[in-house]
């Protein structure tokens, strides 16, 4: 038997995105985002509310996000519950240090080990925020032998919209666009 649960933002899994973006002074901000994911092979949409991070996306019309992982969990939390606005040092006190992006005007945060590098598109609806994949740019501990990111040394982190935890994903359990085959 199912329950109706009602509209509920419950997509497993839910992927960590730091979003970052500099002021009108050079300076890094960033905040931990939830609700988005990828609409297309160079596109990425993010649902945010007004923050800092989002007036710095609009006058630079750039932003970077980087992918929450296991390794820095509390500090993808504080940059999700502290307003730059309120903090001047909240990616000091995060532990973050920054490196700007060699294709758009936004920060890379140097600890998290994969980073979207993104040009703002449109902003739709007042809230969703569609940029342009210029870059991905990774760390070399986290890629393979083939120079491609390897989950196996990554550990991004999902989020749970219901009981509001954070996890690491799980092992590998098939082939895409090979085991349906067997059928």
């Amino acid at each position: 038997m199912r329950k109706d649960l009602g509209p509920k933002p419950y997509m497993f899994p839910q992927p960590v995105l730091i979003i970052a973006a500099y002021d009108e002074n050079g300076k890094p901000n960033a905040m931990n985002a939830a609700w988005g994911g990828i609409v297309g092979a160079d596109e990425i949409i993010i649902d945010l509310s007004s923050h800092k991070t989002t007036d710095n996306i609009i006058k630079t019309k750039a932003f970077t996000v980087g992918v929450g992982d296991a390794e820095h969990v509390v500090a993808c939390d504080y940059v999700g519950v502290v307003s730059g606005r309120n903090e001047p040092d909240k990616m000091k006190k995060a532990g973050f240090t920054t490196e700007k992006s060699g294709f758009v005007n936004a920060p890379v945060i140097k600890e998290l080990p994969v980073s979207l590098e993104c040009e703002l598109v449109d902003v739709i609806d007042g809230s969703k925020y569609l940029g342009k994949i210029k870059n991905v740019s990774a760390d070399e501990s986290v890629l393979g032998d083939d120079g491609q990111i390897d989950l196996s040394l990554f550990h991004p982190i999902t989020f749970d919209p219901v009981h509001f935890g954070y996890y690491t994903l799980g092992e590998r359990v098939g082939n895409a666009f090979n085991d349906g085959k067997k059928l």
